[in-house]
């Protein structure tokens, strides 16, 4: 088993769809997978899911709307509990067109950053209660995803080292905050025993990836798959892609 419990954000389309599609038609698959997305009614190929898995709960959220956020957090704690939150994956996020310069704007940056920084952040700290409250159903203090753990779905792009191209505003610098992001939460929560890392899902054949991506959706997350079951004290508050490999800052 993955994990006893999943929360997969933005998950009507795209890696969060495949996410729990993937992760729901396991061979063990949790207890309890929450799909949280923002139209319930629009999101048709995720109701089709959990028509065929009892352990799916679809539950609204726009992660971009801190005033739902205590609705969400009594939505899920009578999810999962008494056992709490076993892994969140923050995976909601959005990419603006290719921004130079001259064309960058304002908003653009700052819708960017509320939905792929701000949201992640606040939502694991909203979560905290019930991921602590996971991490405490196992003796010890080893960290893995079966435990209790936050995954960041970050982007190459998001690193500084590799820039070498430019541009790009609003998504690399969103990515590369959160990164940052995800290293405080790893220190931040090292003591209650909660994983945190940032994954990089490859060039993926979605909406944001485009048509010339080289990896499938359903190449990349069942390598994503892989990778979580395999995390350990190694890979806290690291930055890895999707086959596991780590990135530089």
């Amino acid at each position: 088993m993955l994990s006893r419990s999943v929360l997969v954000t933005g998950s009507n389309r795209g890696l969060g769809l495949e996410l729990v599609k993937q992760i729901s038609a396991s061979l063990t698959p949790p207890e309890v997978i929450i799909a949280a997305c923002r139209d319930r009614d629009k999101a048709t190929s995720l109701q089709e899911v959990a028509e065929k898995h009892q352990n799916v709960h679809i539950v609204k959220l726009d992660v971009s709307d801190e005033a739902s956020y205590k609705t969400f957090f009594e939505d899920v704690e009578k999810i999962v509990s008494p056992t709490g939150l076993s892994l969140l994956i923050n995976n909601a996020g959005i990419a603006p067109k290719s921004t130079r310069i001259n064309m960058v704007k304002w908003k653009q940056m700052m819708d960017t950053f509320s939905v792929n920084t701000v949201a992640p952040l606040m939502l694991t700290k909203t979560l905290r209660t019930l991921l602590t409250m996971a991490a405490s159903q196992t003796q010890g203090n080893t960290l893995s995803v079966r435990r209790a753990a936050v995954i960041n779905m970050s982007s190459i792009l998001g690193s500084i080292a590799e820039n070498d191209q430019g541009g790009l505003y609003p998504y690399r610098a969103s990515k590369a905050a959160l990164n940052a992001i995800t290293k405080s939460l790893s220190i931040d929560l090292r003591g209650s025993n909660i994983l945190v890392t940032s994954i990089h899902p490859g060039w993926v054949k979605t909406d944001m990836g485009g048509k010339n991506a080289p990896l499938t959706i359903e190449e990349s997350i069942s390598a994503i798959i892989n990778t979580l079951h395999i995390l350990n004290e190694e890979h806290n508050g690291e930055f890895v892609q999707y086959d596991g490999k780590k990135l530089p800052w």
